[in-house]
């Protein structure tokens, strides 16, 4: 068998040009996400690649893409080499077909030799990498400094039907959580899953129903801007066609009401963001209870999902159904003439961290900003 070919795509043209090969190795990659899929990364480097650098290594296996680590080049505050989608993606990682372990392993080899080359002068900022991802290998295997640090939290649940993930409560909340369901029911609020075709237009009336949902409350500001439209919308578009994103809109009396995006892969499916109508809330409908539920059930109409992630964030709503808490982790990868760079990109991860935990002193003492 021939030596692996390492290539580094710069030219957004040649990406998008990449979609069919490129779907094929993330179907093949056993650990990758929808946040990896050609469709999300593409949109996301069309609405937010501006200045900053293209760089994708590509490794082909006697013609065939075997290997891919979808990277920008950063000059600011540090020069560094960050994921494509990184501010926006609750997961990263690269993407690598597993279908054959020895093929895995030298297209993981030359993946890294491919990164090496990249590293010259800059430092490689894997950020919020779930556990058990390819980048673990490339940050065993890699011959120069690197560091790893934990990121942001995460919580998982079994892949279960609804009934059973009530099952795990204790009885008080289980009772409760049953109440919820039955209130739910009563109302008649239907639930319908969004054909791939209608997919644009959903994601529009989501975004309306979120913006009005957080209206006068603290929202993340990026979800109202017109750029995350655009990206989601052109993204999801995509993503409904090969299954890796599930619209579902619930009405009331006719309406559109609430509306859900999730999305499902083989290692987890998640709901990424939703939509409701404050009127749900003024009539205490439990919006979380019916959303998990709805993501359930994508479980069980033909996903071959493992885990039924909750994504990041360890929000109170989310611990009331006894989650597992993992935590992603961040990988620096350097060589020996980027190691001030490094240096210098860990003094500031760790002045952030002192600053993050100030104010959370701040905010419990109740003398500091809110």
């Amino acid at each position: 068998m021939s030596a692996p070919v390492v290539t580094v795509c710069t030219d957004p043209a040649e990406f998008a040009a990449l979609r069919e090969e490129w779907n094929r190795l993330h179907r093949s990659s056993a650990t990758a996400t929808p946040f990896q899929s050609h469709a999300w990364l593409h949109s996301w480097w069309l609405s937010y690649g501006g200045a900053r650098r293209l760089r994708v290594v590509l490794v082909r296996q006697e013609g065939r893409l075997v290997a891919a680590a979808p990277l920008m080049r950063q000059t600011r505050p540090f020069p560094t080499l960050r994921p494509l989608g990184a501010e926006i993606s609750d997961f990263s990682d690269v993407l690598v077909d597993q279908r054959s372990a020895g093929t895995a392993d030298r297209a993981v080899d030359a993946l890294g030799a491919g990164l090496w080359k990249l590293a010259r002068g800059a430092v490689i900022d894997f950020r919020e990498v779930r556990p058990g991802s390819v980048v673990e290998t490339l940050h065993d295997r890699w011959p120069g400094p690197r560091r790893r640090l934990d990121d942001s939290a995460c919580l998982e649940l079994p892949a279960l039907p609804m009934d059973d993930l009530v099952q795990r409560l204790p009885r008080p909340r289980a009772q409760r959580a049953r109440a919820k369901m039955r209130k739910l029911d009563a109302t008649g609020i239907e639930r319908r899953v969004v054909p791939a075709d209608e997919v644009g237009s959903s994601v529009r009336r989501l975004l309306d129903l979120h913006r009005l949902q957080w209206q006068e409350r603290k929202v993340t500001t990026e979800h109202v801007k017109p750029r995350f439209a655009e990206h989601l919308t052109r993204s999801v578009t995509l993503m409904a066609e090969t299954g890796d994103a599930v619209v579902t809109e619930f009405t009331l009396d006719g309406t559109v009401v609430a509306a859900d995006l999730t999305f499902v892969s083989p290692r987890l499916a998640g709901g990424y963001l939703y939509g409701a109508h404050p009127q749900l809330r003024e009539r205490k409908i439990d919006v979380a209870t019916m959303l998990l539920r709805s993501c359930a059930q994508h479980l069980q109409d033909g996903s071959q999902a493992q885990v039924l992630s909750l994504l990041r964030g360890t929000e109170p709503y989310k611990m009331h159904w006894r989650p597992e808490r993992l935590v992603n982790q961040r990988f620096l990868l350097a060589r020996r003439s980027s190691a001030p760079q490094l240096g210098a990109l860990l003094a500031d991860v760790r002045a952030r961290s002192v600053a993050k935990r100030a104010r959370r002193a701040w905010k419990e003492r109740g003398d500091g900003p809110a």
